[in-house]
């Protein structure tokens, strides 16, 4: 921890950011149709983010890298992480078969989660095309991760929509600073501009994703503030990245992150928690648990 910043409150979050199972809640938000007025302004979110989208943010893999400029000499460590990004993304199908069932009503979550998962699918395809072209990986490494993905499954950590869109919300921003740390450690380790300019698209997309559901929590919040807050509570103290744990040597790819400076659990509290607190006009107290047991039940599978 940074010299001079305060201590955290333990009662606010875990200990172990990173625990070896997913955790789980019971529903405690029954389904039910939502509020017609809610439905409406997050149809009118959604719209509002495609064609920005569609206006500002589009970017072409084969033509907006400079592929020609990847570093074949780059630091090892490196090409691990990115890796793991790659890996990570590829869930992308578990990812949408799992979430669209619980919004199929709600259009905007479920036409958000259509668009989301079309710009996902570019970074896992650029993070491997990197992989290639720098000679990081060859096409026979490249088959086997896949198959290993495909050979798990990821599951909902949450059993709810509002729970899940809580913690979209946080995995978003977590994983726009993953990008933007990785990305900074470049320079350091000999620069790549191709590498440089894939982190730099993504890590936009993904803070993009961000502001978006964090705009759709405050709607929730607006809506139904103690479910909302209920929900928030439980993701934010159980927090973990999606599908690593489902990848061969997770335990190592984790410290892999760590020891890069890419992220790690004083990266989650002071650039992830405390951000979005404030972004929801939101106080820590409202995010600490009620009691240590607090319902949070291990499960075999996690986002």
């Amino acid at each position: 921890m940074a010299q001079g910043r305060p201590s955290r409150d333990k009662r606010i979050l875990r200990s172990d950011p990173e625990p070896p199972f997913p955790e789980r809640v019971s529903m405690s938000i029954a389904y039910q149709p939502e509020n017609p007025e809610i439905l409406h302004k997050i149809s009118l979110l959604f719209r509002d983010y495609f064609d920005h989208a569609e206006k500002k943010r589009r970017w072409n893999i084969r033509e907006d890298v400079p592929w020609g400029q990847c570093n074949r000499s780059l630091n090892p460590a490196i090409a691990d992480v990115m890796e793991t990004f790659c890996a990570v993304e590829m869930y992308l199908p578990d990812y949408l078969a799992k979430l669209i069932p619980q919004v199929r009503a709600n259009r905007g979550r479920a036409w958000m989660l259509a668009t989301w998962g079309y710009e996902e699918s570019k970074h896992s395809m650029a993070f491997g095309d990197w992989l290639l072209r720098s000679g990081m990986r060859s096409d026979e490494q490249m088959a086997d991760l896949e198959k290993t993905v495909f050979s798990h499954e990821w599951d909902l950590p949450w059993d709810n929509a509002r729970a899940m869109v809580c913690y979209t919300m946080v995995q978003e921003l977590a994983t726009w600073l993953h990008y933007y740390n990785l990305r900074e450690q470049l320079a350091a380790e000999g620069g790549d501009p191709a590498l440089h300019r894939v982190l730099t698209l993504v890590a936009i997309d993904e803070r993009t994703h961000y502001d978006f559901f964090r705009r759709l929590v405050a709607l929730y919040l607006e809506d139904d503030r103690e479910g909302t807050l209920e929900q928030l509570r439980r993701v934010v103290n159980g927090f973990a990245m999606p599908a690593v744990h489902l990848l061969a040597d997770s335990r190592k790819r984790t410290q892999e992150v760590k020891d890069l400076r890419v992220f790690d659990y004083d990266m989650y509290y002071y650039q992830v928690f405390e951000p979005i607190v404030k972004a929801l006009a939101l106080r820590k107290t409202d995010l600490r648990r009620h009691s240590p047991r607090e319902v949070m039940l291990p499960t075999a599978a996690r986002v």
